[in-house]
């Protein structure tokens, strides 16, 4: 089966912007006609593509399509470069990717920045469970823990992403004061970025030997879970690029026995896409040579 690429191109702009009328602006025709491009596609798909709403947002099946649209994009834009064509003209074209939101605040985004004329939509989701959006077919890559190639995807290491555990000194007093033993971990309130963060988890696990259920605040964003140890909310595992200053200045301490935890990450991507996506490939790789372990 074809598509007709301007129907697929009215998916991917609507999805992209939020709304009919915002994706016939960019696109320089009528809401009609619009709607128009989407009503075919669907009927000639057998199924809805789109949830009308605020933002208008796809359903799976309308997803994995504009996906589908952005693969084309690239492919395009990689036969252009290829044979040396006049590319003054064209819009830069769309990479979707998964990354966890550790990396993207520490060393990815200087990555996407040296990749050249790409647009970028970012899905965050933590390291251990970005691959599955490659599973999915979601994503044309991701930056994940696992080191086995999802199928169909190149697996690339790129490094580690060193984390310390961390809290304020009045924390650690007041939590720790003979150190972090099994009962003051099992008492003392922790951060978690969010239910698929296990990082507290399995440094509690080294630390004390076993499995602990302490009590937790949870705080889905980087740089807050940082001011959140700053000023004694609880400890949690930060990235030693991003903890460095505050702990030479003395505003964070680490927690004994101040063993660091070592996340692997890989660079996947799916293999079709891969020559396409060489230049930004060699870009992450880069950026993870001089930020991570």
């Amino acid at each position: 089966m074809s598509f007709d690429p301007d129907q697929l191109n009215a998916l991917s702009t609507i999805l992209q912007r939020g709304s009919f009328e915002a994706a016939a602006a960019e696109l320089g025709v009528t809401p009609s006609a619009i709607s128009q491009r989407i009503k075919a596609l669907e009927d000639r798909i057998g199924a809805s593509l789109i949830n009308r709403g605020t933002p208008c947002t796809g359903t799976p099946v309308g997803a994995r399509l504009a996906k589908h649209a952005e693969d084309i994009g690239l492919l395009e834009a990689q036969m252009v470069r290829e044979l040396s064509l006049d590319e003054s003209t064209g819009a830069p074209t769309r990479v979707r990717i998964a990354v966890n939101a550790d990396s993207l605040a520490t060393w990815f985004a200087g990555a996407l920045a040296d990749a050249g004329d790409l647009l970028f939509d970012l899905v965050i989701d933590d390291q251990d469970h970005s691959a599955d959006w490659l599973r999915r077919g979601e994503v044309a890559a991701a930056v994940t823990s696992l080191a086995k190639p999802v199928a169909g995807c190149d697996a690339i290491p790129l490094g580690a992403l060193r984390y310390l555990a961390t809290a304020s000194p009045g924390f650690v007093a007041h939590w720790f004061p003979r150190g972090t033993t099994p009962g003051a971990l099992s008492r003392a309130p922790c951060l978690i970025f969010n239910a698929k963060d296990m990082l507290q988890r399995d440094w509690i696990e080294r630390a004390a030997g076993r499995r602990l259920a302490p009590p937790a605040h949870y705080l889905p964003s980087s740089h807050a879970f940082i001011d959140a140890a700053c000023a004694g909310l609880g400890w949690g595992m930060n990235p030693e690029v991003l903890v460095r200053p505050l702990l030479d200045e003395g505003r964070l301490l680490a927690l004994p026995p101040a063993e660091p935890l070592d996340v692997p990450l890989v660079w996947q991507v799916s293999r079709i896409m891969a020559p396409a996506l060489r230049p930004l490939t060699q870009s992450i790789r880069r950026a993870a040579a001089r930020m991570l372990r």
